[in-house]
């Protein structure tokens, strides 16, 4: 491949969803209310996680590097789709296009790893308790988050760097709101025939190997919990695990909504699925983590209203 197309291509026009003012005005405020929804929600998840001593736990650990990996990855795409809607201008340069693809891909890659990371938590706290403070040590808790991060950066890099041999040529549009890896392929004008295949080979890789993963690890789970006398012991095991298994139905979904089809077929209809899974996946995690979980209710319960806070 060239790898001259730098100096060929300067940038892109990021058109968004609708060509419609009226439109744009809707989503502004749209994307803006629900990007102040998701920095406050998950800032207010790592604050509480921090600030109290009983969530100071491996299973709370990664919750925090979870929403600290969403917010990084909605800062990455909403700030500058925000811009797009106010502006006429909807140019990107090349270098900024890039980067944010960079940023968008690494931290997909680190969500799923984290929640990969998460299911292994409870599979450990559910099937081998005894063993739970040895396997979920502090030393071996970041380990895993180093991992996570390490293998997410060069995933990253892999494709980043692939990109930058694609030659582009003609009109430089991409009809959706940030600069996603099948949207560059598909303004593509020389073989891609690599990037494909890597794509597939890391992909399978990275997401599909840790999905597999957290399938067998919830089948032992369910083994576990269906072993388990009582009415109100299966309920409270189940019930740790419910968050999790939530967020992990809703970030595949999405994530599969759009991934799982051929190049060709990738098009305008697949917007409503970015969005699911770039804006809408990274909001609704506070929430489902939150929502029926007592110490979390606590936590944030004493950090916004006062130590002496105390649940019903």
């Amino acid at each position: 491949m060239d790898g001259s197309n730098q100096s060929e291509v300067s940038g892109f026009l990021l058109l968004g969803i609708t060509d419609d003012p009226e439109q744009q005005r809707v989503q502004f405020w749209m994307f803006l209310i629900m990007y102040l929804v998701t920095v406050v929600g998950n800032v207010l998840i790592i604050l509480a996680i921090g600030s109290d001593s009983h969530l100071h736990t491996p299973m709370y650990f990664f919750l925090a590097n979870l929403s600290f990996t969403d917010l990084c990855f909605i800062t990455n795409t909403i700030p500058n789709i925000l811009v797009n809607l106010q502006s006429e201008d909807k140019a990107i340069s090349y270098a900024g296009c890039l980067t944010q693809l960079y940023f968008l891909v690494s931290l997909v890659a680190l969500d799923n790893l984290l929640l990969a990371t998460m299911a292994y938590d409870r599979y450990v706290a559910i099937c081998a308790p005894l063993h739970y403070t040895t396997a979920m040590s502090p030393t071996l808790c970041i380990l895993f988050l180093v991992l996570c991060w390490v293998l997410s950066i060069t995933y990253g890099l892999i494709h980043t760097l692939l990109m930058t041999r694609v030659k582009f040529c003609g009109a430089q549009k991409i009809r959706y709101i940030f600069c996603e890896m099948y949207a560059l392929l598909r303004l593509a004008c020389s073989n891609t025939k690599v990037n494909h295949v890597v794509l597939i080979a890391t992909g399978s890789f990275l997401f599909l190997t840790p999905l597999a993963f957290m399938i067998m690890s919830y089948l032992w789970i369910i083994r576990a919990i269906l072993r388990i006398p009582s009415a109100s012991g299966k309920y409270k095991a189940f019930s740790t695990c419910a968050s999790h298994l939530a967020v992990v139905s809703l970030f595949y979904g999405t994530l599969c909504m759009v991934y799982l089809q051929p190049l060709k077929t990738y098009s305008m209809k697949d917007s409503v699925a970015i969005v699911l899974y770039a804006v809408v996946t990274p909001m609704m995690n506070p929430f489902i983590y939150s929502l029926r979980n007592k110490e979390m209710h606590g936590a944030l319960g004493r950090l916004l209203l006062g130590k002496g806070f105390q649940l019903a």
